[in-house]
């Protein structure tokens, strides 16, 4: 479902309305998803203007909000997404954590999709088949994630499986990040010009800057988050560290977090009075309010591993406000943990997160029924980062020695018209002795087998790795050179499932994950400074015994042509704004119609 509308052409902008909304009202019947529910959201992709640190800038907008709506859905659910690019540039939203089983082509990166144009839309169909948890999207080209663009996604449980907890009396989410004044294309083109980010002008939550804590540091008149609470309720608080480079410790003052899942599973419950979160990374706790209320209290988002006496601006507040509140908070910010020159705390603390076996999750068998500990790896691969270095005289990040070009046609699209030469499988298993070099080699993965990859960070910084399409279980982490006798640390029962995974620097972190989806899945640095200067790769899968479309969907009829196959790509018409709301108020009210159609012939 592509279009480009132009105010002109108001009468054949409807004939496609209706043609869309008819696409739209079959998806109801589809028999590949029969029964399950469908939810539909209609986003134009938009900049605004915000001041979230005091300076007016360019944010990106999803449906004129900043941070976007939260896509709330229960397992198994359809979604639907029309997507309207308003911007001056391409783009893609990916939708990290949601697996797009046997599905790649809804994935929303450079390696299975070609980007929406400006002035385009593109529908996005995917089904949540059988996950739960907290996740978020975001627009993957260009470091347009550090000009906002994301927003939440809540995968519920069906009401037949049981959760591991009482239902909390409020779902609040909370995202946090660190942010540049700058616009997104200025801090692209410092990268493209080989200098360093810089430090960070602060940290967001929800979209808002610090509360005024310190008036040295924090500026007046700035806008900040604010969480109403009630005395003697639990509240399941979702945080999301949506940010661009900066792993942060969160905390709550006077409060304990109760770990309770991450990243779609049910976790060994565990009080923390803070945890480090790191970019691309997802928590959920449960916070009692049990508290007097003598006054409010801080929400604290602070920077790690830097000198907090440089770093000090680098540090988001927010207020959880008791409705018997007795005044405004007024003391110090509660402290971070003082390891500034020792990471044991923090990885100490990731070791501690351990995934929940005797509960349900998605379905009423346990997690701990997948006993991976017992099954026999096929591939291993150590992939390992280095320092940027310089190749072709530009600044660029590597995996393996790698440092990953992207084609202008998309992998996958390659693959399904049998073009030759976009992409090698002939990436290394372990880093080779040889000089960096730019390529575009993919990881040639075994369908239904089971693969050990093992991320090694030999940079300074701590780099947080995240695969698409999978969930993989985090079996190990420690400082040094990983090596085989490294395998003896593992973690072969309850380590934590999930799809990103902080690698300290000067460290490893070891994972497991069951290669039974078919398509290209993405495996990056959710960095985004690293992750644009090329530190990705891709794992291709493919059933080599199926030619009937049983373990992967079929190409989707409005799939976006680029690159090699630009000429498939049909001629649309050029949108205006007054036609873009009449169109999708049309499209809307079509779909009610034809809705009801299906549902009730």
């Amino acid at each position: 479902m592509v279009g480009r509308w132009r105010s002109s052409a108001a009468a054949a902008a409807a004939g496609w309305v209706v043609a869309v909304a008819l696409v739209w009202a079959a998806a109801l019947i589809l028999p590949s998803s029969a029964g399950d529910p469908f939810a539909y959201f209609d986003w134009d992709v938009s900049y605004i203007t915000a001041s979230p640190l005091g300076v007016p800038q360019k944010v990106i907008a999803i449906a004129k909000q900043f941070p976007g709506p939260i896509m709330n859905i229960t397992t198994n659910w359809n979604v639907v997404v029309n997507v309207l690019n308003s911007l001056d540039e391409p783009v893609l939203l990916t939708w990290d954590g949601i697996q797009h089983r046997k599905n790649c082509w809804q994935d929303g990166v450079m390696g299975t999709n070609c980007p929406i144009p400006p002035g385009w839309n593109w529908t996005y169909q995917f089904q949540v088949k059988d996950q739960i948890g907290s996740f978020f999207y975001f627009p993957s080209l260009g470091l347009q994630r550090a000009a906002g663009g994301y927003g939440g996604i809540t995968v519920n449980n069906r009401e037949v499986i049981a959760v591991p907890f009482g239902k909390p009396d409020g779902d609040i989410t909370l995202f946090i990040g660190d942010w540049y004044i700058k616009n997104h294309t200025d801090l692209r083109k410092a990268l493209d010009d080989g200098k360093d980010l810089g430090m960070p002008d602060g940290v967001l939550m929800n979209g808002k800057g610090p509360y005024r804590y310190n008036t040295t540091l924090v500026p007046d008149g700035i806008d900040y988050e604010t969480i109403n609470v009630e005395l003697g309720k639990t509240y399941r608080f979702r945080i999301h560290n949506v940010g661009i480079s900066t792993s942060l410790n969160f905390r709550i003052q006077n409060h304990n977090l109760l770990l309770v899942e991450t990243e779609g599973s049910y976790t060994v419950q565990q009080n923390y009075t803070n945890l480090d979160i790191h970019v691309g990374q997802s928590y959920s706790f449960l916070v009692t309010m049990d508290q007097n209320a003598s006054s409010d209290y801080y929400i604290v988002a602070s920077a790690r591993f830097v000198n907090e006496s440089l770093w000090s601006r680098v540090t988001g507040v927010a207020i959880l406000h008791y409705a018997n509140s007795k005044g405004m908070a007024s003391c110090p910010l509660p402290d971070s943990p003082n390891d500034f020159y020792d990471k044991t705390f923090s990885m100490n603390q990731a070791r501690s997160i351990r995934m929940n076996v005797s509960a349900g999750a998605a379905r009423p068998n346990p997690q701990g029924s997948f006993r991976y500990g017992s099954i026999d790896v096929s591939q291993v691969y150590v992939l390992r980062n280095m320092p940027p270095v310089i190749i072709n005289g530009k600044h660029r990040t590597t995996v393996n020695g790698i440092s990953y070009s992207p084609p202008v046609t998309p992998l996958r699209l390659a693959d399904e018209y049998n073009k030759q030469g976009v992409y090698t499988l002939d990436f290394p298993t372990r880093p080779l002795n040889r000089p960096p070099q730019l390529g575009t080699s993919v990881i040639n993965g075994t369908y239904k087998g089971f693969m050990e990859i093992i991320f090694q960070n030999n940079d300074t910084m701590v780099q947080t790795y995240h695969m698409d399409g999978y969930a993989f279980f985090v079996v190990g982490m420690d400082y040094g050179e990983w090596t085989e006798n490294s395998r003896g640390t593992y973690n072969k029962w309850d380590g934590v499932s999930r799809c990103t995974t902080q690698v300290f620097p000067g460290a490893w972190t070891a994972v497991l994950v069951s290669l039974d989806s078919v398509g290209f899945w993405n495996v990056r640095v959710e960095n985004l400074d690293t992750w644009y200067l090329g530190q990705e790769v891709y794992v291709r899968v493919v059933n080599p015994e199926d030619n009937s479309n049983r373990t992967e969907l079929p190409m989707p009829d409005s799939v976006l042509y680029c690159g090699l196959l630009k000429d498939k790509q049909k001629q649309q018409i050029p949108h205006g704004s007054q036609t873009s709301s009449y169109v999708r108020g049309m499209l809307l009210s079509s779909m009610m119609i034809l809705a009801s159609v299906a549902i009730f012939p």
